[in-house]
């Protein structure tokens, strides 16, 4: 295809079949099981996921490269052109929840991944291609320095799995960065979820700073509350695990 890539829209179109090969073995299909591609490219992924027996629906953004990928798939793939950040996901999906597989650009990847998790319920399973550092913040443990608000809210929605790292070559045009590939699978809460991710969004407001200090202008209680959820006083946000998120919010969310 003589497509070229737009820096704009952080295409960087993944070349490397023994890379592709591995994302759909990651997905895990069923003949005839439906899969929503975010992204799709010039259909490196789509092609293995119809090699596969997938029943594919891709969305994307640029209209030459949904003209390409009409024309490449005919009606062996349904091709939605249309924003991921702003998609009507339940209509895309259906009564049923589907498998999700996207390379997903750098430039929108985080937004694309909260969007997913407040429509998680939806999906079954996703794999999906990040900027390692992005993947490594996403699955950071506590007590690190990567372990952020993202890194909390997408434990609280998914069982999170690292599986690979993606080299610079595999992609056109070659990135200055390496990727790494995650599956998520989703998970119910019974947390008020909105009102804990404000909770931990405000606890990780200034990262130098402790929880206390992060926390102490809106929770009057909270030096009481910290003790009695077994927390020092001197912690920062970064050393909570998921668990410990969990129990001061119960503490201060009533």
């Amino acid at each position: 295809m003589n497509h070229r890539p737009k820096r704009s829209l952080g295409q960087n179109f993944l070349r490397d079949v023994g890379v592709v090969r591995r994302i759909v073995d990651a997905v895990g299909l069923n003949p005839g099981e439906r899969v929503v591609e975010i992204g799709p490219g010039e259909g490196a992924l789509t092609s293995i996921l119809l090699e596969r027996r997938a029943d594919v629906t891709a969305v994307e953004f640029d209209r030459e490269l949904v003209l390409f990928l009409q024309r490449k798939f005919g009606g062996r793939v349904t091709v939605i052109e249309a924003d991921a950040l702003s998609v009507d996901l339940s209509s895309l999906v259906g009564a049923s929840p589907v498998k999700l597989a996207a390379n997903l650009p750098y430039n929108i990847s985080t937004p694309i991944l909260q969007r997913l998790i407040d429509h998680r319920d939806l999906f079954s399973s996703l794999v999906l291609m990040f900027q390692r550092e992005v993947a490594k913040r996403i699955t950071a443990m506590s007590g690190t320095r990567d372990r952020g608000y993202l890194t909390v809210i997408s434990e609280m929605a998914f069982d999170i799995e690292y599986l690979f790292d993606v080299p610079p070559g595999a992609f056109y045009p070659v990135p200055k960065v390496w990727s790494a590939v995650v599956r998520l699978t989703p998970k119910s809460t019974s947390l008020d979820e909105k009102q804990f991710k404000e909770l931990v969004s405000r606890g990780f407001t200034h990262k130098r700073k402790i929880l206390a200090n992060n926390l102490g202008p809106y929770y009057p209680d909270l030096s009481d509350m910290l003790s009695v959820a077994g927390l020092s006083s001197k912690c920062r946000a970064e050393e909570l695990s998921l668990a410990d998120w969990k129990r001061l919010a119960g503490l201060l969310l009533k």
